[in-house]
């Protein structure tokens, strides 16, 4: 007869969605171990997100700092309704803006040290270079809160649904700025002499 194991279930696909959960729960159990992998685990991403909504580098580190913090501090209030990366962008967001409406000048646009080269050659590299210097001017001519949706949507992945948690906002309003930010980028692009919105 064969011996009876306990009832394990079986991992789902998105284990990394079940990892972060797990490492969550541990975050708010006071595991020191379990916060550093998970903020190891989002270090870069949020890096990248946040330097891309404020074009503050910095700020960078102050903002992710605060923003760990509070997972450090209130894990134990995440309550599974969201993706455990959507309810950590949303508090990033949160902190980014307050961030942004404490320095209240101009956004500046940086280049992006991270932007992928072609190559194919000299001449295509700096046409691909001078083309994503183009578009980064004109997202950085939107407002933050057009950026963070452009940025969530198209770099991220997020849904519409996932951003409003982000964000905190109605759908619909996430919607609104996609739609403004949208035309206006194809205006400024439009303007340029190409269109690639």
């Amino acid at each position: 007869m064969k011996p009876i194991e306990p009832d394990i279930p079986n991992p789902a696909p998105s284990s990394s969605i079940d990892e972060d959960v797990v490492l969550l729960s541990r975050v708010a159990d006071k595991e020191m171990d379990a916060f550093e992998l998970l903020y190891r685990g989002y270090y870069r991403r949020l890096t990248r997100f946040l330097e891309k909504v404020t074009h503050r580098p910095q700020l960078i580190d102050e903002i992710l700092d605060d923003t760990m913090l509070v997972v450090w501090r209130k894990a134990a209030t995440f309550n599974g309704e969201s993706r455990v990366s959507t309810w950590i962008f949303a508090i990033a967001y949160n902190k980014a803006m307050k961030a942004l409406m404490k320095v209240r000048d101009r956004v500046r646009l940086l280049p992006d040290p991270e932007a992928p080269a072609l190559a194919d050659g000299p001449e295509t590299e700096l046409i691909q270079r001078q083309a994503n210097l183009g578009l980064k001017r004109q997202l950085a001519r939107l407002s933050a809160e057009q950026r963070a949706v452009i940025e969530l949507t198209y770099y991220y992945g997020y849904a519409y649904k996932e951003i409003a948690q982000i964000v905190g906002c109605p759908v619909d309003t996430v919607k609104t700025r996609m739609f403004h930010a949208r035309r206006k980028l194809r205006a400024m692009l439009v303007a340029q002499g190409r269109e690639s919105i």
